[in-house]
Formats: structure tokens, C-alpha cells, sequence
């Protein structure tokens, strides 16, 4: 079973995310989700345990427990959902339409720029 977990604190790594679920049986693996540009945690993670049991077990007594300083929360991992590709051919830049807009904001009693 896959296992979500959020709110972690940014101190959280992977070691530390397995080493919360393993009382409650075999963690598979265990990884917290870093951005891919600072190597910073994002806040989340996933662990995947063999046993669906004790996977339930780990979710119901980790769920809104107090972990690191944080509440995290603790649920069963959904499929992620495909989201749409941006098109930069279908983008609407506000440079290259022909809807006016500009100037300059010239006061219109005397004519001063």
C-alpha cells in the first residue's frame, strides 16, 4: 500500500520517514519529495508498505500525530492525475494583441506628460 504524508517538517528525509513507519511493519521505501532546483524539501513524502494490514495500522495511529514539532497528515496515496500541457502557441500575450491599452497617462487639464 502507498502512503501519503504531509505537513513534514523541512528537517524530514527519507531515513526519517522510514524510520516513523517501520514499527508497524516493512517499509519498502520511503521518500520525502524534494524541489528539484533548491534539493529543499517540499513538505511531503510517500511510504510504501508490503503488508495492507499494517499499512492501515501505521495511517490510523500516524494520522494528526505530532511529528518533528509538526501535525501531519496521513492518508492512502491517490493515482496522480494527469494534468494538462501548456501550449505556448495558445498563450494570449498582452504585448502582441491588438486590443490598445498603453499610453501614457497624460493629465488630461493641462496637457502635461
Amino acid at each position: 500500500m502507498n502512503i501519503y504524508i504531509s505537513n513534514l517538517s523541512f528537517k524530514v528525509d527519507s531515513n526519517d520517514l522510514q524510520q516513523l513507519f517501520e514499527p508497524y511493519g516493512e517499509v519498502q521505501s520511503a521518500q520525502v519529495i524534494k524541489d528539484k532546483y533548491s534539493g529543499r524539501s517540499k513538505g511531503f513524502g510517500f511510504v510504501e508498505m508490503s503488508d495492507d494490514e499494517a499499512a492501515q495500522t501505521a495511517m490510523n495511529e500516524l494520522n494528526q500525530a505530532e511529528y518533528d514539532g509538526k501535525v501531519i497528515s496521513v492518508s492512502e496515496a491517490r493515482p496522480r492525475e494527469e494534468r494538462p500541457r501548456h501550449n505556448n502557441n495558445n498563450r494570449n500575450f498582452r504585448g502582441n494583441s491588438n486590443s490598445g491599452g498603453g499610453g501614457y497617462n497624460r493629465n488630461k487639464n493641462n496637457n502635461r506628460w
